[in-house]
């Protein structure tokens, strides 16, 4: 309970710094408002934790921070990101606010109020004298993990080979607070199918419908989804056609791919690219890629979900669950590295990326506490 009741102490400061960093505005395309939030945090690592902190300059995206605490040669890593799915001015429009023992305001849930208990979690082992012996914890705050991670994903593999842990502050899972030991994998792809224009009423013989053909491909690509094991293959939009009067010859589908396991992403991207016209005189051409590899669970996965569920029992009288989810993180990266991989350490709360999100209070400091314990027991 000491690491608790620390951070119940640290709370009025954590809840002002809170205020503060969701009241700026942090879009993932947006660089001068992203680097605008790294100073913040930047400041925030050396005033607090008297970090070590490296910025890591990207000249389209935001700046990256690695903020490293603690020497040794055991190294644990830390997973956030400061960027939002918001818009510039949502801070203003709707700024921070508590009401009824929750915290609104635009990124509080996803994931800011995460990354702040992070940072407390840290600086109560500090002060405790309960940081663990030849260890250095490496927080990295990623500023477009909501758009993909493009420019950190290379950055978060790379420190993640020299982890012996990594620990993502993204939030459990609403409303129940588990623990995310799973997440399916996620690919994007763009199938284009050309055909032979003519007049819909003058000449229908001599044209090759594009969107009759795309419909025929759609029956196809949905039937790729397997829900037994998991996998999802959704057509989400499609395009094509320049009048009612007109047979088609171009039509275009956006395409999610979701897939729990590495073997269920290269059987979907072979059969994506092996899709063949059912028209003689139609083409088909299918780009893209998977974009994140599954999070699967894993035996060590397993196992560092197992210490944190007998220390919320033990330490927090907190019984914590775990779970598996279709939506993805930069967990997905750590855990293509094969590092042991441990996701939704952050703020409990609910409504994600909708106006309504929130934290709830109370759990800040518990949720802190955990993660606090979790590091000194690794």
């Amino acid at each position: 309970m000491l690491l608790l009741g620390y951070i119940q102490n640290q709370m009025p400061e954590l809840l002002k710094r809170l205020e503060a960093c969701v009241n700026m505005d942090s879009p993932s395309k947006s660089k001068a408002h992203n680097d605008r939030m790294a100073d913040w945090f930047a400041t925030l690592a050396h005033q607090l934790l008297g970090a070590n902190v490296q910025r890591l300059t990207h000249p389209e995206a935001g700046d990256r921070l690695l903020v490293e605490v603690g020497t040794g040669s055991r190294r644990i890593l830390l997973v956030g990101h400061y960027d939002t799915v918001w818009p510039e001015g949502e801070a203003a429009r709707r700024p921070f606010a508590i009401r009824d023992g929750k915290a609104y305001g635009p990124g509080v849930y996803d994931m800011k109020a995460g990354v702040l208990q992070a940072f407390y979690a840290l600086k109560a082992l500090q002060d405790s004298g309960m940081w663990p012996a030849d260890t250095q914890v490496a927080m990295f705050l990623n500023s477009d993990e909501e758009i993909g991670s493009p420019s950190s994903r290379g950055l978060i593999e790379e420190l993640a080979r020299d982890a012996c842990a990594a620990l993502v502050l993204e939030p459990p899972m609403a409303p129940m607070g588990a623990l995310k030991t799973a997440r399916k994998g996620s690919g994007r792809y763009r199938l284009e199918v050309r055909g032979v224009s003519a007049h819909a009423g003058v000449a229908p013989d001599r044209g090759v419908s594009a969107i009759q053909e795309m419909a025929l491909q759609i029956q196809r690509l949905h039937a790729m989804s397997d829900p037994a094991v998991g996998t999802n293959v959704n057509v989400g939009i499609v395009r094509g056609g320049i009048g009612t009067n007109v047979v088609a010859d171009y039509a275009e589908a956006e395409i999610d791919v979701r897939v729990p396991t590495l073997a269920e992403a290269e059987r979907v991207h072979a059969a994506l690219l092996a899709l063949a016209p059912y028209h003689p005189l139609a083409r088909v051409s299918v780009s893209g890629r998977m974009m994140r590899p599954p999070m699967e669970r894993t035996p060590e996965s397993a196992r560092l979900f197992e210490l944190a569920q007998c220390i919320a029992r033990e330490e927090l009288g907190l019984d914590l669950a775990e779970t598996a989810t279709g939506g993805v993180s930069d967990g997905n990266f750590t855990a293509a590295c094969g590092v042991p991989t441990l996701d939704g350490l952050g703020a409990s709360g609910d409504f994600a990326h909708a106006p309504g999100e929130y934290v709830e209070l109370a759990d800040i400091p518990v949720r802190s506490a955990l993660l606090a314990h979790l590091i000194a027991s690794l």
